[in-house]
């Protein structure tokens, strides 16, 4: 099969998560540029609006659904929805996540419950149900997790204090490698991208903090950009990556190898 047809997802059907903005919305680009049709999750009916009518205007097959997947009852309505509108899913992206910055030791356990319950919990929830609903009985799938960097340590001294997001993106990662061990038998790939930093509404407040500290610590010398996902995430999702599973990559400019 020529490199052209490994990398083609026309007729493929996608799940994103968090897709309304941000890295979601990037990641939904490329598996739409690519030929997948998708449906886009998040919070904001409006911004979701807004997004699809983005991804539309550039050809992209696109839909919506507003939910909270902090709320397991969420989880099963979405992915109603997206069988109703797909058929099936091919293509499971886990992105839509939350952070909390305070120190450990004041770290509050609202803050602490809400983003377990979404960055974690939500991502094994909707990977259960799409796996059992649809990508185990068809022998076929391919789950893109975004963990972070932030899941592969702790943060460098005199920086932000996001002990919470940092132990549950560790979670994410751990789910990866578990799942995929599990899941390799029904022709299921689970990999994940770990992002490092890259302008968002979430990390917004980071980067503006420490910036500077950040860039001085990156041996490529920037933040992310709005394509350095693409590839990554199209490498998981298309059959390039059929023999790659469990496997994290950090998309983050050599932040973490320093």
């Amino acid at each position: 099969m020529s490199l052209k047809k490994l990398l083609d997802l026309t007729g493929r059907k996608a799940i994103v998560t968090g897709g309304s903005r941000g890295l979601g919305l990037q990641i939904a680009e490329a598996l739409g540029e690519q030929g997948a049709e998708v449906v886009l999750s998040a919070r904001r009916a409006a911004e979701l609006e807004q997004a699809v009518a983005h991804l539309s205007s550039l050809g992209i097959k696109a839909h919506m659904f507003a939910c909270d997947l902090g709320k397991p009852e969420s989880v099963g309505s979405l992915v109603d929805e997206a069988l109703t509108r797909l058929g099936h899913v091919d293509i499971l992206v886990n992105n839509a996540g939350a952070t909390w910055g305070s120190p450990a030791e004041d770290y509050p356990l609202e803050a602490w419950l809400k983003l377990l319950n979404l960055n974690l919990t939500g991502v094994f929830l909707l990977s259960q149900q799409v796996g059992r609903r649809s990508m185990i009985p068809r022998r076929y799938g391919r789950i893109v997790n975004v963990a972070s960097i932030a899941g592969l340590g702790g943060n460098p001294p005199s920086m932000m204090k996001t002990i919470g997001y940092n132990t549950t993106k560790g979670g994410v990662v751990n789910l990866t490698r578990a799942l995929a061990a599990e899941w390799g038998e029904y022709g299921i790939t689970v990999n994940a991208i770990a992002p490092g930093f890259f302008p968002s509404k979430m990390a917004s407040a980071v980067i503006d903090a420490y910036g500077e500290q950040m860039i001085a610590h990156t041996p490529l010398k920037r933040i992310g950009g709005p394509e350095d996902l693409k590839g990554a995430a199209l490498l998981f999702a298309c059959d390039a990556g059929q023999h790659i599973t469990g496997q994290i990559l950090a998309v983050d400019g050599g932040f973490s190898v320093i």
